[in-house]
């Protein structure tokens, strides 16, 4: 069976781009999560990996090498995983098989292992171009913070939620505020919770 798998970090993101030759495939695995998160431990990961194990998958495609991971120790796991469950996996911004006639491919197990450090590379700087601006943004004073639970500041979570936030301010019910605005009770709740922090 030949099936593609596919990451993007937040559900948010769009995944067009990976999807664009879903059909040709059996089956899609798609996860929406950080690729900090071992491959190993996402919820569609493992599910690629039970059906390994039970013999399911011969052909993994993968739009990059970092959808699999961030890690290069990650992605080095999985690759060597693959091959020794004599999966062939198939990076398609690269055009290249992990193996060939049955063997381990000695020029993909090299390239790999340089997009994976400049994956791991590019990553790391992100991190820290965003750590270097939290501490000018607190230098300066201006630094809000995230709503718990959120990757948003509390006032772009209420930007995003203005709808919920305003029936809520008109004195409509959780629930019904959260129906009027196409949201889970949860996100209602934690809407309210913000509002209450800034005292809207």
């Amino acid at each position: 069976m030949k099936v593609k798998y596919i990451r993007v970090s937040t559900q948010e993101q769009n995944t067009a781009r990976q999807e664009k030759n879903e059909s040709e495939f059996d089956r899609v695995y798609m996860d929406k999560i950080s690729g900090a998160i071992p491959f190993f431990d996402r919820p569609q990961g493992k599910k690629l990996v039970e059906a390994i194990k039970y013999n399911k998958i011969d052909e993994v495609h993968v739009l990059s090498i970092d959808r699999i991971g961030r890690s290069i120790l990650d992605i080095l796991t999985v690759c060597e995983f693959f091959t020794n469950s004599n999966v062939n996996l198939y990076v398609e911004n690269i055009g290249m098989y992990s193996m060939v006639d049955g063997k381990q491919n000695p020029i993909f197990k090299m390239i790999v292992s340089v997009l994976g450090n400049v994956s791991e590379m590019e990553r790391n700087n992100m991190l820290e171009r965003q750590r270097q601006g939290i501490e000018i943004a607190k230098a300066k004073g201006i630094y809000k913070g995230r709503l718990h639970g959120s990757k948003m500041t509390t006032e772009v979570f209420l930007n995003k939620y203005k709808k919920v936030a305003n029936e809520l301010n008109n004195g409509e019910s959780l629930r019904r505020a959260a129906a009027l605005g196409g949201v889970s009770l949860g996100v209602a709740q934690r809407v309210k919770k913000a509002m209450q922090e800034q005292n809207i």
